[in-house]
């Protein structure tokens, strides 16, 4: 079928004719080129033009909506690190510990409320809980402006995390929902993309606002950082509640029709990823006597942990130390994020096109244990250490094929792929709230000798875990096929 194999370039298109001489119509086959497009983007040749309409309209209010929360959920998180390099660790008489501590508040809150969060997603409307936790993490960025502690920036940062624990996994979950496999990878690693397009954007904006707005009406350059973030970020949550179309038994999105939302219930029995039932206790019992939960759990705490927290960036300490005025600190970490945005995107494409998720999360593993190698070595020459620094964020796209492969792994048992995705994510998080204090301490910077060499271990674990997956993934879907064999050689043998 097209959702399991790789496509042709001459796919058969079947047509119905009508045959006067016979008793009725027969099919015609025409054989079509596939356009060149069709290794890039979607393409399935028996897709009817109602389906290719929908998928338009998920792709402009689903993916639109979530893509914009992602970006303001990161633009929050990158302006901690760019402000701190931008006159709020003086400001506010930080030392390089109470960085740590920030990271840490935030990814405290982060666990705290994740899987509570999945659970309040399986009985209120995503359309309602995700923007509304958006809002209130707008809110509290407005307040990080009027911080004159760093108390207080920590306290904020918690509870900032606390809300901002719902958006991942369950953008991810509203994801696997809506898309086949087919089209599933592309639209998680775009949606993903948009984390590296806030990372960019935030750069460029601290470099704007440290120039232009720095001791307006008073305030810092990295107070006003967080001014424009809470702006930016309001309209963004409003719209979610009209663009989030909830799920496909239970949408009211304004531009979805009835059909529409037959049709995504259709296709996703399609491919087998079962609806919500009603929850009870069997779902811990469903989960944990699985081995999806365990395995792809290890798998995420190991992506989360290969290499520092949100608020150290190695590159930018690396300037700073090296006496880089604070524009060009801002900016040139930009070109990281760009690396990573093409690359997330590329290997979305290649990953739906092979529908080989395992091999292409190995390539984008390969890159950051060559990048960590490098850096954990240090003494190398200055250009080979600035490929490294860009390279490492080609290991990022590891993280949101991840999720899709969890979303096709567990596609089963709806509540089963809620709640992996959460403990996934919360798993990982609650390692990373402690770990990078031990292996990035800000104090180590810019070398994190300690750091670079624990991320190039990490990566080979990152290796060994993405085969596991894979085999024991494979071994899963052999037993279903026989037991599956075997169930119809017997109801054969009932018919006979």
């Amino acid at each position: 079928m097209a959702d399991d194999k790789l496509k042709s370039d001459v796919p058969v298109v079947e047509t119905i004719v009508s045959d006067s001489e016979s008793s009725g119509p027969y099919v015609e086959s025409e054989y079509k080129k596939a356009p060149w497009w069709s290794y890039i983007w979607d393409y399935d040749p028996t897709r009817s033009k109602k389906e290719r309409k929908f998928i338009q309209k998920l792709d402009f209010g689903l993916l639109t909506i979530l893509s914009l929360g992602y970006f303001i959920k990161n633009l929050d998180q990158t302006n901690i690190s760019n402000a701190y390099v931008s006159g709020m660790k003086e400001q506010l008489k930080m030392n390089a510990n109470q960085l740590n501590l920030i990271d840490v508040a935030w990814t405290s809150g982060y666990v705290v409320g994740q899987l509570p969060s999945q659970l309040i997603l399986t009985k209120v409307r995503p359309s309602i809980w995700i923007p509304s936790c958006e809002l209130v993490w707008t809110i509290l960025t407005f307040c990080i402006a009027a911080a004159t502690t760093s108390n207080q920036v920590i306290t904020i940062r918690f509870f900032v995390g606390l809300v901002e624990s719902i958006f991942y996994p369950a953008a991810h979950f509203l994801l696997g929902s809506w898309y086949k496999p087919s089209e599933l990878g592309k639209r998680a690693c775009i949606f993903h993309a948009s984390s590296a397009a806030a990372g960019m954007f935030s750069g460029y904006l601290q470099a704007a606002v440290y120039t232009g707005l720095n001791g307006t009406l008073g305030k810092a350059g990295w107070q006003w950082l967080f001014v424009m973030d809470g702006v930016i970020s309001a309209p963004i949550c409003l719209a979610g509640f009209f663009l989030i179309p909830d799920l496909p038994e239970n949408s009211r999105a304004f531009y979805l029709n009835e059909d529409d939302k037959e049709l995504a219930r259709q296709r996703m029995r399609d491919v087998g990823r079962a609806p919500r039932k009603k929850l009870g206790w069997s779902i811990l019992r469903r989960v944990f006597t699985r081995w999806h939960v365990w395995a792809l759990t290890v798998l995420y705490i190991i992506f989360i942990n290969t290499g520092p927290s949100s608020s150290i960036s190695p590159l930018a300490l690396w300037l700073k130390a090296t006496g880089y005025p604070v524009s060009q600190i801002n900016i040139i970490p930009t070109a990281q994020s760009a690396v990573q945005l093409v690359t997330t995107v590329g290997f979305a494409v290649l990953s739906d096109f092979l529908r080989n998720r395992p091999v292409v999360m190995s390539m984008s593993t390969f890159f950051g244990f060559l990048s960590s190698l490098f850096l954990a070595i240090w003494t190398i020459p200055s250009g080979l250490k600035w490929f490294s620094y860009f390279i490492s964020r080609i290991a990022v796209p590891y993280g949101p094929l991840s999720m899709s492969w969890a979303n096709e792994i567990c596609g089963g048992d709806a509540e089963e792929r809620a709640l992996v995705l959460g403990i996934m994510n919360a798993s990982g998080y609650a390692v990373n709230a402690w770990l990078p204090i031990l292996t990035y301490p800000a104090k180590q910077a810019p070398r994190f000798r300690k750091g670079f060499i624990f991320s190039t271990v990490a990566f080979v674990a990152q290796f060994g875990i993405t085969g596991s997956v894979a085999w024991l993934w494979r071994r899963e879907k052999q037993r279903k096929a026989r037991r599956n064999d075997d169930l119809s050689e017997l109801s054969d043998g009932i018919i006979a």
